[in-house]
């Protein structure tokens, strides 16, 4: 009995510090004062918590606030020292790899263009070891300092240790991608769906900090969407993915490279964009190499105003966009919809009074009145931010306990 008490405290204990930590971190609560309100502790449990994550090195005090009238208020904030996490984004433009310090702050980038339509997985694996490699010798940050790396793939991943992803987009099928990195990175390895960890950089740092249910949009050569829950103080939200890109918005519509015809990925696809503007009557030559910069040269031309093939493609994305939207507004009661991605960042702002429009006049009114449609805040480096977040979660999870 004595044993089983023992080990009730302890459970207690981690949950206090993980609840205390994910707090401190996510910038819940930046003082002691806040930290037992928020948490319905006592000043003095949370003083011994606060004072074991300092002694730690995963909190430090970072100076002080007025306090209305009383004496100022220690601030606390998550120490940036403490570890480091790499966050990888395999795109199908692109393999980026990232170095943060465990606070998400950008330490090194090595990024890689990808100009094939399928990407090999030894191929793959070669390329981020080499970043991870690379990243890790400019800066001088041994593996062992790494709390991990996590990996955003275009694609399912199997639970398990082995990480197999299948992803159509790549051309992959069963491929044990965790087990390939595993073999050559020392790290900690934790792979999953790029929606899903976009999803979650922009709960966490984006524009979805405020959101009780958000939908991430992940808007590039392909489209999928993640469902962001908010988070309670111990647990750090919830979400899931969905392929959104692959709901059917026109029957008998546009063959879709999953085989289907009419999906919207078929519409709203980088890919899909650049050849409806190519078929296009009015349509000119792309000048540009590479997706992205002819998606960018394509919108150069749209905001000119004076290319009728550019304006009839953009219009037909907003619509076929917004009904996507709209079918999401009334099937899942979001209070906010984010267009992230790179095409969402590029084309968002240009088309976003247009997709607005539609989407209204596709969902209920009711429910449309209720959520905001924006774009992401994160940049061009968001999957690799949230692929970092990963580790993060999982060492917030832990109380601040590494995992050996």
């Amino acid at each position: 009995m004595i044993q089983a008490g023992a080990q009730t405290t302890r459970d207690l204990r981690r949950r206090s510090r993980a609840a205390l930590l994910s707090a401190v971190y996510l910038g819940q609560a930046v003082s002691r004062p806040e930290l037992a309100r928020l948490a319905g502790m006592s000043s003095a449990a949370v003083s011994n918590v606060v004072s074991d994550l300092i002694g730690d090195g995963l909190v430090a005090e970072a100076g002080s606030v007025d306090s209305n009238g009383g004496r100022p208020r220690t601030v606390l904030a998550a120490r940036p020292g403490f570890r480091y996490v790499v966050g990888v984004d395999i795109g199908e433009t692109h393999i980026h790899v990232v170095l943060f310090d465990w606070t998400l702050s950008t330490q090194a980038t090595s990024t890689h263009e990808i100009r094939v339509g399928r990407l090999d997985p030894d191929v793959v694996v070669r390329l981020v070891v080499a970043g991870v490699h690379s990243l890790l010798d400019s800066t001088g940050v041994a593996q062992e300092q790494l709390l991990g790396i996590g990996i955003g793939v275009p694609g399912a991943v199997q639970e398990g240790e082995r990480g197999v992803v299948h992803a159509p987009t790549l051309g992959w099928s069963g491929v044990p991608l965790g087990d390939a990195l595993r073999a050559e990175l020392s790290a900690p390895i934790l792979i999953d769906n790029c929606a899903r960890t976009l999803g979650q950089a922009e709960a966490w740092r984006g524009a979805g900090r405020e959101a009780r249910r958000a939908v991430v949009a992940l808007w590039g050569v392909g489209v999928g969407a993640a469902i962001a829950v908010g988070s309670t103080l111990a647990e750090s939200g919830s979400s899931s993915t969905s392929e959104w890109g692959h709901a059917v918005i026109e029957a008998r519509g546009r063959a879709c490279r999953c085989g289907s015809h009419g999906c919207l990925e078929a519409y709203v696809g980088a890919t899909a964009i650049l050849d409806a503007y190519l078929a296009h009557p009015k349509g000119r030559p792309l000048i540009q190499e590479g997706t992205e910069a002819r998606m960018a040269e394509l919108a150069t031309r749209f905001e000119a105003g004076d290319d009728e093939a550019a304006t009839a493609t953009f219009d037909e994305v907003a619509e076929y966009l917004g009904i996507g939207i709209g079918n999401l507004i009334n099937l899942i009661n979001p209070d906010q919809v984010i267009l992230a991605g790179w095409v969402g960042e590029q084309l968002g702002p240009l088309l976003m009074p247009a997709i607005r429009a539609a989407a209204e006049r596709h969902a209920l009114p009711y429910l449309f009145d209720q959520t905001r449609i924006g774009v992401g805040e994160l940049g061009p480096g968001a999957v690799a931010l949230g692929a970092a977040t990963l580790p993060v979660a999982r060492l917030l999870a832990a109380g601040g306990h590494v995992a050996a």
